[in-house]
């Protein structure tokens, strides 16, 4: 790995964890942050791998005790917390925003855009949150998708907007992901 896609993976698990000073609205078990823009955010401009490192790193940092969630958390503990399923997800919701987004890199727009950050920043972050919440808390699923993610899904719709237009923009003005390259063709 480059010197310069380390400085990209952390400078956007230090976004992820300045989004966590954001003051968080408790909603029940697991409050409405800001940082799933810094999700979808890492997967839409790094692509896959480097979003993946990024969100890695951040629950490094959480995992060593660094108040980095909202209120100060952080430790061993919030993963076996009611919005553990959540906190694991991330990477790979990164990753999935990521994919998307190189796969359709010679046709990004916002549209892609978009699809990418709903299916990997919302749909992949609440398939492992929804049902880990629901285990923690000894919750049916309904009451776990009533609480751990009805009062997420406009703000989460708001934070995929946000991500997609700034991706698209920072695709055109300084595009970190790079185009994927043609393989040479015999003379």
């Amino acid at each position: 790995m480059k010197t310069r896609d380390l400085a990209y993976v952390a400078l956007f698990a230090a976004l992820t964890a300045v989004l966590g000073l954001v003051p968080a609205i408790n909603v029940g078990p697991v409050p409405i942050t800001a940082q799933t823009l810094g999700v979808m955010l890492a997967g839409s401009v790094l692509g896959a791998r480097r979003g993946f490192l990024a969100l890695a790193l951040f629950l490094v940092l959480v995992a060593v005790g660094l108040p980095v969630l909202p209120g100060g958390g952080g430790g061993l503990a919030v993963f076996a917390g009611p919005t553990a399923g959540y906190l694991f997800s991330w990477p790979f919701a990164a990753a999935v925003v990521g994919a998307i987004t190189e796969w359709t890199w010679n046709r990004y727009n916002l549209a892609w855009a978009l699809l990418a950050n709903v299916v990997g920043g919302i749909v992949v972050v609440y398939a492992v949150g929804v049902p880990v919440l629901a285990l923690v808390l000894d919750l049916s699923p309904g009451v776990a998708l009533s609480t751990g993610a009805a009062p997420f899904l406009v703000g989460d719709a708001i934070k995929a907007v946000v991500a997609s237009v700034v991706a698209v923009q920072v695709r055109r003005a300084y595009p970190v992901i790079e185009r994927p390259r043609r393989a040479a063709t015999a003379p």
